[in-house]
This record gives C-alpha cells, sequence and structure tokens, in this order.
C-alpha cells in the first residue's frame, strides 16, 4: 500500500473514533475559553490600575490573548497520545502493518494524519482566539498590529502541531498514552515553571517554553518568535525519530 491510501486510512480511523475528534474540539474550546478569562482578567486589572492611577506596564497583550494555549496545548498532545496508543491494544498494529508492511510509511502516514488536523484546528483556534481575546481585552489591544495578530494565530497552529507530533514520538517510543501523558502533563503544568524559575536561560530552550515566545508581543531572552518554534520543532524531530526507530525495532 503506497502512502496516499495509507494516510487516508489512518484518517479513516482518527474522524471515526469519538475522542480523538473530541480532543480536536477541547484544543479550540479549552483554549478560546482559558484565554477569555486571561483577557478579562487583565482587562479588569488594567480599569482597576487605571482607576489608582497606576499604569500596568506589564501586560503583554498578545500573551493575554493566547494564554488559553497553555491548556489548550493538553488537549492537543492527548489527541496525538491515544491516536498512536490505539495502536499498541488489542492487535491493532498487526492489522495495520499487515495492510501497510513497510513501517516507515505506516509511521510516517500516522504522524501525517496526526499532524493535519491539528494544524487546522490550531489556525482556527489561533483566529477565533485572537479576534475573541482581543474584544475582550478592549483598549488593552489596542497596541497589538495586524501582523501580532496574525503572527499569533499561526504560532498558535505550528505551536500545537509541533507539541502534538513530541507526544505521538514519545508515545511510540513508550508504547503506552498513559504513560506518555503522565510525563508531558505535570511536565507541562508544574516542572517546566518551576525549571524556569530557577535556571534562568537555559530553561528557554524547553520545548513548551521556547515555542510559545510566538506568542509574546514583547520578549526579553535569546530567542525570537520563530526561532523559539524552530526550537520546539528540534525537540519534535527528536521525539519522532526515537518513535520510528521504535516502531522498526519492536514486534508489533
Amino acid at each position: 500500500m503506497g502512502f496516499t491510501p495509507a494516510l487516508h486510512a489512518e484518517w479513516i480511523k482518527i474522524r471515526t473514533l469519538r475522542s480523538l475528534v473530541g480532543g480536536l474540539c477541547a484544543v479550540l474550546s479549552a483554549t478560546v475559553a482559558f484565554s477569555v478569562v486571561s483577557a478579562f482578567s487583565a482587562s479588569s486589572a488594567s480599569s482597576a490600575d487605571a482607576a489608582t492611577g497606576t499604569d500596568a506596564e506589564d501586560l503583554d497583550p498578545l500573551f493575554s490573548v493566547f494564554f488559553g494555549v497553555s491548556f489548550g496545548q493538553i488537549a492537543a498532545i492527548a489527541f496525538a497520545t491515544t491516536a498512536v496508543a490505539s495502536e499498541f491494544q488489542g492487535g491493532a498494529l498487526r492489522l495495520s502493518l499487515a495492510a501497510v508492511p513497510h513501517r516507515g510509511r505506516w509511521f510516517a502516514a500516522k504522524l501525517t494524519a496526526i499532524a493535519l488536523p491539528v494544524l487546522t484546528v490550531g489556525l482556527t483556534t489561533g483566529l477565533i482566539t485572537v479576534v475573541v481575546g482581543s474584544a475582550v481585552l478592549g483598549e488593552k489591544a489596542d497596541g497589538l498590529s495586524t501582523a501580532d495578530c496574525l503572527r499569533g494565530a499561526l504560532g498558535c497552529a505550528v505551536y500545537l502541531t509541533l507539541m502534538a507530533l513530541l507526544a505521538a514520538g514519545l508515545t511510540a517510543v513508550l508504547r503506552s498514552g498513559t504513560t506518555a501523558l503522565s510525563i508531558l502533563v505535570p511536565f507541562l503544568l508544574i516542572v517546566s515553571f518551576v525549571v524556569g524559575d530557577m535556571s534562568g536561560n537555559v530553561a528557554d530552550l524547553l520545548p513548551d517554553r521556547a515555542g510559545q515566545v510566538v506568542l509574546h508581543s514583547r520578549r526579553e531572552g535569546a530567542l525570537g518568535p520563530w526561532t523559539g518554534l524552530a526550537v520546539t520543532a528540534l525537540w519534535a524531530a527528536t521525539a519522532v525519530a526515537a518513535g520510528a526507530w521504535r516502531v522498526q525495532r519492536r514486534d508489533a
């Protein structure tokens, strides 16, 4: 079986599993919901500062709008880990490899079937988030240029896709979605912030912190918006390469 039929087969698996469709929907809903809460809080705080005669110079309007990505990425990695982990249950991988004996081709089709929906949903999420978040943020969003908003929307899509691929590669290595999530979720929600506070610039090279530079309107540090995403891409590529090696070496 060639790559195109293999990709079509993997896409059928994804769109027919409710948990995977729900995961994609959760990417959008979680990102937008938490971004609205963040923008509303920032707007309220700014109003309070204006009432007391203080100026909220520390506000990063773009990140206030895209704050929800920190939670939307959990849904993205859950989607990716579930899509890969389902192959290691009930002998599903044997059936997949019977149809596509070339393991590298099968794994590439699986990754593509994961990346394309996340990229599409991520771009939709980014555009909706920037419109809704900016409206909620109010006048504090006036400093955002069209270029900033488009960068944030595109960066949101690329970042979520890279994190999904990182999760997919790690799941292939561990052959367990539960184990992959038990590593990634605490890391993204807790460990990354603790390490960042303790180690300074070294933590800027972590996949989530580097990738989210693109969601900031102003940022101090060595990484820029696109170089930060390049660092995240390197993490994702390493995980995918390790996953491909594992798929080639392990029995189905």
